[in-house]
């Protein structure tokens, strides 16, 4: 076979081409030789950086004492402990976990168990929300078009509300806006007693790293007990450490009825988690729903040594201080490049808005081709640049990124 033949399937959007030999923290060797430093992340998955020594430990000894423990035939010793472990670290009364390996599958499941638990069949999403791609999580998904574009007909019970506007002037009155539209909702499409959850991501992902902006999701959570519609945190991206607190929904008043856990969850090792309240399991057919790896004892392994270096003293406050230097040197750089026209952060969560889609990709292109910078955008119009490095990069670290940064803006305004 020749160098330029391939066997790999094309489906798969590239954001760049380099062949990688190996990952260490916040970088990446190529086959070449060449160290790129790497602000992608495996797309906000590798939290504890490339390769952490303590996640590998876990996981090779695992693998020397059983790769695959199916856990509808056996109970393996790290599935409680790993669940005991995380009911410390969850919000307040979530306290049952079921393990799957991707986000795709864990949202799913927590569509699965509203239906089954409230016995009614609608859920509602929100724009500019990501879930995955499986159909279901296709048909909750409103980010981009690409996500579902030549895929139809998705699955149908699907009712999206407006989510605010990050650009608004006044926010106070686009969360009264936003929640008039959800209210409205409930009125015309889809009633109350039809409604089994509202499914929401605290900082919507790929639609552009956007908090939740004061007030929004309190009033949702407000308005599911009034009905008894289940609040779902879709915890896939922000969760794990990400925004600064081990929860995204922690920065909120807001106590959820299920969680959804997956990417840095585990270090890169493929592996999700539903969290949930105990009196809705009863109420969670047995049998109804499972999964052939769910709960592979290499992944909770791989978690489970992710837990340790998550909840090391200081482990958050070098989140929420990176992740404030990062912020802050791009402000320094919207004072003096009117091109870059809003950063927004919670944590190492950030994201840059550039005037045009243009722009992003020019600047993408430049950090990457002259200093060896690796970033990707977000949005569906494709002008939101996110930051997404391993939640232990170091302040160096940052400051390479931002001088590149300041070099391609300077370079893509003289033209």
């Amino acid at each position: 076979m020749s160098p330029s033949t391939s066997n790999l399937s094309s489906v798969w959007f590239k954001v760049t081409n380099l062949e990688v030999a190996s990952g260490d923290g916040s970088w990446i060797t190529t086959t070449d030789g060449d160290r790129y430093l790497d602000f992608v992340g495996g797309i906000a998955v590798t939290s504890t950086g490339h390769s952490h020594p303590h996640v590998v430990k876990a996981i090779a000894d695992q693998a020397a004492r059983g790769i695959h423990l199916q856990a509808n035939v056996f109970t393996h010793d790290l599935l409680q402990p790993l669940a005991a472990r995380l009911a410390d670290i969850t919000p307040e009364g979530i306290d049952t976990f079921f393990y799957a390996n991707s986000g795709a599958e864990i949202t799913e499941a927590a569509i699965k168990l509203a239906k089954q638990a409230t016995g009614r069949p609608h859920t509602i999403v929100f724009q500019g929300s990501f879930h995955g791609r499986t159909h279901q999580a296709m048909a909750m998904t409103t980010s981009k078009t690409v996500y579902r574009a030549g895929h139809a007909p998705l699955p149908s019970g699907i009712f999206v509300a407006p989510f605010p506007d990050a650009k608004a002037d006044d926010m106070k009155a686009e969360v009264e806006r936003a929640l008039a539209g959800f209210d409205n909702l409930l009125t015309t499409m889809t009633a109350p007693s039809e409604t089994a959850a509202v499914i929401i991501e605290p900082v919507l992902g790929e639609g552009g790293y956007i908090p939740a902006p004061a007030g929004f999701l309190e009033g949702l959570a407000a308005r599911c007990k009034e009905h008894g519609i289940l609040f779902i945190a879709d915890e896939v991206q922000s969760g794990a450490g990400r925004t600064g607190k081990m929860w995204a929904i922690e920065h909120y008043d807001v106590q959820p009825d299920v969680i959804c856990m997956a990417k840095g969850i585990a270090s890169g090792f493929p592996f999700s988690v539903l969290g949930y309240r105990n009196e809705l399991d009863a109420r969670w057919t047995t049998g109804s729903h499972g999964g052939t790896y769910g709960g592979n004892a290499m992944g909770c392994a791989a978690a489970m040594a992710t837990l340790d270096i998550l909840t090391e003293d200081g482990f958050l406050d070098n989140v929420n201080e990176r992740g404030a230097q990062l912020a802050n040197g791009l402000r320094e750089l919207q004072a003096e490049f009117p091109t870059l026209t809003q950063v927004r952060e919670l944590g190492l969560m950030v994201a840059a808005d550039f005037d045009t889609a243009t722009t992003t990709s020019a600047l993408m292109a430049h950090c990457f081709e002259h200093h060896k910078l690796i970033l990707m955008s977000a949005g569906a119009a494709g002008t939101s640049l996110r930051f997404m490095p391993p939640l232990n990069v170091s302040a160096d670290e940052i400051d390479l990124a931002l001088d590149a940064l300041r070099k391609g803006l300077d370079a893509i305004a003289r033209g």
